[in-house]
């Protein structure tokens, strides 16, 4: 099992922080990981399949799978 990069660390511990504001969390990915939203939604879609992401934030990657199954079975 590879382990995660500093980057694919750094992208989970922003998806897990609360934005009170609209924006934030995109303006939070620009200066902090240096990466346009697209970007960002690409890498964090990635780790969700990924067994390294879910034994580093198990509550968090449940979380957004379920998520992510729900906008699919909606479509």
């Amino acid at each position: 099992m590879a382990e995660l990069t500093e980057r694919d660390r750094a992208v989970l511990a922003l998806e897990a922080r609360q934005w009170r504001t609209a924006g934030a969390k995109e303006r939070a990915v620009r200066e902090e990981l240096n990466l346009s939203a697209t970007r960002y939604y690409q890498l964090l879609n990635g780790l969700l399949d990924r067994q390294e992401a879910l034994a580093h934030a198990p509550v968090l990657i449940n979380r957004l799978r379920r998520l992510r199954e729900g906008n699919r079975l909606r479509r």
